[in-house]
Formats: C-alpha cells, sequence, structure tokens
C-alpha cells in the first residue's frame, strides 16, 4: 500500500488535509448555485408562491434549515466519513436505516445531477446562443460541460475546489451589483417584510420554492475525509453555508421586488413565467444591456458550477457504498486519492440519462431537468429529515448534555423539514415544473428506494455477514 497515493488500490482512501473551511464552503455554495436560484427559484416563488413577500420565505426557510444544521454539524464531530447521510443513519439508527437513507441518496443526487446536465445543456446553449447570435443544440453544450466536469473531477477535489471559488466569487459579484444599484436606484421596499404581504398568496408554497435553494449545503459532511480539520472546518462550512444562502437570497428578492414593485410583484412575475427571465428582464432596466449580458454569461459559469459540485457529492456517496462493499468494489478505488471509478460511473449514468432524454426528443427542461430535479429535490429534503431524527436518536443514546443542539434545534428543524416534504409531495408537478402525469409519480420511488435499502440490509446480513458487520463510519 506504500504506492497508494499515486497508484490505484481498491479502497484507497481519499486525500486527507485536501480541503480547509473555505475549500468545502465554496464546494456547497457552488452547488447550490445562487445566480441560478435567483433567475429561476426566485422568479417561480414570488410567481406561483406568496410573491412580493418571497424574501421572508427565505428567511424563515435559512432558520429551519439553521436549525436542522446545528445538530447536523454536531454530529460531524464525532462521524467522519465521505458517506454522508448513509454514514449518519447507519451511525445512529443502524444498518438497515443507513442502506435505505443510502439507496435515496445515490439515487436523488444522481438523479439531480443528470437534470444539472440538462439545464447546463440548454440554458448554456439558450445564453450563448443568443448572445453569440449561434444556433447550436442543447446536446453540443450538455456534451461539453460533462467533459468538463470529468477532467476536472480526475485533478482532486481541491482542483474542483479552487475552480468553484472562482465561480462562485463572479456569480454572487453581478448579484451584489444588482442589489447595490437598486439600493441607489430606489431603496427597499420593507414593506416586503410585513405580516399581510409575507402571507399573501401561497406562502406555503413560498417556503418550498425558498427551501430548493438551499438544496446542496449539507454536502459539507460528505467531504469530511478530505478535510484538514474535520472537527472544526465541517461545522463552521455549514454554519457559513446556511447562513450565506439564507442572507444573499433574501436581501436579492428583497432587491427584485423592491424593483418592480412590492404590491405588483406576484402579477409582474406572472408574466415572466414562462420565458423564466423575471431577474433578467428587471436587471435590463436597473443595470442595463452590458451587464446584463453579463449576468447572462454567468448564469452559464453559475450552471457549471453546480454540475461540478454536484457531481462532486454524487460520487462520494458512490465510492463510499463500494469501499463499503454494498457498490462492486472496483468504484472504490482511488488514483492519487481521487474516487476516479466513482467519478466516471457517476457522470456516464448522467450522461447515459441525458442522451435517452435527447434520442427520444423530450425537451431538457420541460421533461429532463424538471423530473430528475424535482425528485433529486425531494429526495434530499427527504434525507435531510431522516438525518434530523438520527442526531437527535444519536445523542440521546450517548445521554449528551447539550439539549439546545443535540435535541431541540433539530427537533424543530426535523419538524419544519417534514413540513416542507408534505407541502412537496403535495405540490410536486409545481415544483418539477411539469404537469406530465408520469412526472407526478415520481415522489413514489422514494417508498420503494427505502425498501431496497431494507432488502438489502436483509440481503447482506444473511449472505454476507462480515460484509453487513463492517457497514457503517467509525465513531469517535
Amino acid at each position: 500500500m506504500a504506492q497508494q497515493s499515486t497508484s490505484e488500490a481498491v479502497g484507497g482512501r481519499l486525500r486527507a488535509d485536501a480541503l480547509g473551511t473555505g475549500g468545502i464552503a465554496f464546494l456547497v455554495l457552488a452547488a447550490v448555485a445562487p445566480l441560478t436560484g435567483m433567475v429561476v427559484i426566485a422568479g417561480l416563488g414570488i410567481a406561483l408562491g406568496n410573491g412580493g413577500g418571497m424574501p421572508a420565505s427565505f428567511l424563515i426557510a435559512g432558520v429551519v434549515l439553521l436549525l436542522f444544521g446545528v445538530g447536523y454539524a454536531r454530529m460531524s464531530r464525532y462521524v467522519s466519513n465521505a458517506g454522508g447521510f448513509y454514514a449518519y443513519l447507519t451511525a445512529a439508527l443502524g444498518r438497515p436505516a443507513g442502506l435505505a437513507g443510502a439507496f435515496v441518496a445515490l439515487a436523488g443526487y444522481n438523479c439531480f445531477v443528470a437534470g444539472a446536465v440538462g439545464t447546463s445543456g440548454a440554458l448554456t446553449g439558450g445564453v450563448v446562443n443568443r448572445v453569440f447570435h449561434l444556433d447550436l443544440p442543447w446536446e453540443l453544450w450538455a456534451g461539453l460541460s460533462v467533459v468538463a466536469v470529468f477532467l476536472l473531477s480526475r485533478r482532486g477535489v481541491d482542483v474542483s475546489a479552487k475552480v468553484l471559488a472562482v465561480s462562485l466569487i463572479l456569480e454572487v459579484s453581478i448579484l451584489v451589483v444588482f442589489d447595490v444599484a437598486v439600493l441607489a436606484k430606489s431603496g427597499y421596499s420593507l414593506s416586503a417584510l410585513s405580516p399581510a404581504v409575507v402571507t399573501s398568496g401561497s406562502i406555503g408554497l413560498g417556503l418550498l420554492f425558498a427551501a430548493t435553494c438551499f438544496i446542496g449545503f449539507e454536502a459539507t459532511a460528505l467531504f469530511s475525509e478530505e478535510a484538514r480539520d474535520p472537527d472544526k472546518s465541517v461545522p463552521r462550512a455549514t454554519y457559513i453555508a446556511v447562513i450565506s444562502i439564507g442572507v444573499f437570497a433574501a436581501v436579492t428578492s428583497l432587491a427584485l421586488v423592491s424593483a418592480i414593485g412590492v404590491g405588483n410583484a406576484k402579477s409582474v412575475a406572472q408574466d415572466h413565467l414562462a420565458a423564466g427571465d423575471l431577474l433578467l428582464a428587471t436587471s435590463q432596466d436597473v443595470l442595463g444591456t452590458l451587464l446584463t449580458d453579463v449576468m447572462q454569461l454567468l448564469l452559464v459559469v453559475s450552471l457549471f458550477a453546480a454540475l461540478l459540485a454536484l457531481h462532486n457529492s454524487a460520487s462520494r456517496y458512490i465510492y463510499a457504498l463500494a469501499r463499503d462493499g454494498v457498490l462492486p468494489k472496483v468504484l472504490g478505488r482511488t488514483v492519487s486519492g481521487a474516487p476516479r471509478n466513482a467519478s466516471a460511473a457517476q457522470i456516464g449514468f448522467a450522461t447515459v440519462v441525458a442522451a435517452v432524454f435527447a434520442v427520444l426528443g423530450l425537451d431538457p427542461v420541460a421533461f429532463l431537468t424538471s423530473s430528475m430535479t424535482g425528485f433529486g429535490t425531494l429526495a434530499i429534503l427527504v434525507l435531510q429529515a431522516m438525518a434530523s431524527i438520527a442526531v437527535v436518536v444519536f445523542f440521546r443514546q450517548r445521554r449528551d448534555p447539550h439539549w439546545w443542539s443535540t435535541f431541540v434545534a433539530p427537533g424543530l428543524g426535523g419538524a419544519g423539514l417534514i413540513g416542507v416534504i408534505v407541502l412537496a409531495v403535495l405540490n410536486f408537478p409545481t415544483m418539477a415544473g411539469s404537469d406530465a402525469a408520469w412526472i407526478g409519480l415520481l415522489p413514489w420511488l422514494l417508498p420503494i428506494l427505502i425498501v431496497a435499502g431494507l432488502a438489502m440490509a436483509g440481503y447482506l446480513r444473511r449472505r454476507r455477514p462480515e460484509t453487513y458487520a463492517a457497514l457503517g463510519p467509525e465513531v469517535r
């Protein structure tokens, strides 16, 4: 094993000390894709949710997820494993629950990446073709994105973190310019935060869309094995991610509804719903053509950054399960500390899924993105709720005296997440952005995956007891 750092090894270790707090934070914030969230999700929330009250929806969702993050971050000091939710659930609730969660995570994150391939290809093609007067198919841009992700992921997570840091700074910068320009031009209308406005329209849908803007922050724990000081860097990165997303989304959406008028924000957003260009159209009025074109080009950067970050997260689930013997061992090999085989399998799966939709001639946004991203979002919300339960059980078993961080906060966060999940299931076609009948059936995959995970646990316990006994992380 002396040559493990430079050659391929079965069950090899990930590269330790590759990431600090900043690197982990950049990885997860890039997955959240702030610019994409403001262009796509904020517009949907304003149009279909509580209109001008959307900034408060982001704040409320941020508080719920911060409560979840308190217990999640504390548990990271005891469990350091690339398996993320799988590791947490196994440590607290046992191997069957861990594998049930693992199957949900595996499907959710991999579907999310497949949807991101479609989003990246379609929106990149739309922006680049429009700005540079080209007429190239979305499949070409999706293919280029996939190749770039594949090549970067083989260089190691530290290289990805550097690329994502630059991408994140660029996309956040243009939004800050927009926020400042609105403040200087007309100021912010704080009436958007009044109870009457916040509770107008459908606050339930507003909270649902706001919560989807945070999807990806929970991946901090996935990089604990590659962190320089996981006991400190993972909790810090978790808090940085949740607070940054909540505050930034609230301020930018406040600037947006202030620019178009709080009272008529909902109707204006509905006028732009089909084109999905509420922020871009408003930017045209506030910043002018040049900076709006820059915003559109940075939207391409944001989409690619999200694809790369989500790919890194999904790859680590494949790697962790292969290392534990649940998936083929070959996927648990590392080269120079990078899970190259898991990475190749992940991007291969996403490419095949996208190719199937392309061959069938289905619209990448209306079908590929809506189905895969919608299901992935719901799966991750379910995992977050399961993790809240796991945190409470884990620390109650240890009789931990810190009741706020190990019981009250994760309990409240879990209750809030269950509420969001109910909203997501009841409004899944709206969240996914498609009224196709088969897309409305996708939530039923979750109980099927949970049963499959439990069945796998039973199989391993009977037929491969050594593998079953070795499942799960080391707990400090």
